[in-house]
Order: structure tokens, then C-alpha cells, then sequence
């Protein structure tokens, strides 16, 4: 939320490995990185100031990098990425709820989690920015 309005935003170009076995999640894992340049808010200014270093810093951290193994949830296709996500050279351990639905001759990976921005660095103190932020994945992996 900046100025108590949701704002979001995509970021694109998703890639890295992913080996998903529903029946045996012990050999699975994710290994993604995603580029922070690609960032788009329908608003060019706002993404520029995002990707500089008050923000992102993409000069020297061009990437969000997600490594992890998943375990089984509590219900059919829904699991768990045990993970380590790094944003600007910090990395944090994160549990990132997600279901897995075939489709065609992959899946279909869809999350939804909250981080805290101040954890990895991201942005200054603020009374108009909120520290928490709800990250949205959609992600067709064949």
C-alpha cells in the first residue's frame, strides 16, 4: 500500500528449474530467479524509482532468487515451498503456501504469501508506505 491505496505491480521473465513430483516431493525443488528491471505498475516514474537504489537497486542486484523443496500441505494440491528467498543480497527462510494443478504436460503453480519489505531492504521507513507486501505467483512450468 503506498498512501493507504493497493498499488501493484508484475514482475516478468520468471526462469531458473523446477522438478515437481506429486508422488515423490523428496527429489522435487524450485530454483528461480526473476529479473527486477522487468517491473511494471503502470506507472513508468514509479517503476523507475523502483528499480534505483532507494528501492531494488538493479544495478546491483538484478535479480529476486527463490530456492527451495516443497512438502505436502494438508489438502490434495496444495504444498509448501520450504525456501530461501534473497532480494538485494539478503536471504531469509520463507514457507510459501502453493497449490499445483496439471496442466497439459507441466503445472500449473499459484501462491500467495506476504513478506516484509524492511526485511530484505527494500525502500525507507515510511508512515506512507506499507512494510508488508502480498506477492502473487503464477507460474506455468512444463
Amino acid at each position: 500500500k503506498n498512501f493507504g491505496i493497493n498499488t501493484g505491480g508484475d514482475l516478468k521473465g520468471l526462469k531458473g528449474e523446477i522438478l515437481f513430483d506429486k508422488e515423490n516431493l523428496a527429489s522435487s525443488y524450485m530454483d528461480v530467479k526473476v529479473d527486477v528491471s522487468s517491473i511494471d505498475t503502470d506507472n513508468k516514474r514509479r517503476d523507475a524509482h523502483l528499480v534505483s537504489d532507494d528501492y531494488f537497486d538493479v544495478t546491483k542486484y538484478p535479480f529476486i532468487h527463490i530456492v527451495g523443496k516443497p512438502v505436502a500441505g494438508t489438502v490434495a494440491d496444495e504444498f509448501v515451498l520450504k525456501a530461501r528467498l534473497t532480494i538485494k543480497n539478503v536471504t531469509r527462510q520463507v514457507n510459501i503456501p502453493f497449490t499445483a494443478v496439471a496442466e497439459g504436460s507441466g503445472f500449473l503453480f499459484k501462491s500467495t504469501f506476504e513478506i516484509n519489505r524492511q526485511d530484505y531492504n527494500v525502500g525507507g521507513k515510511s508512515a506512507m508506505l506499507s512494510d508488508n507486501v502480498k506477492v502473487l505467483l503464477t507460474i506455468v512450468a512444463k
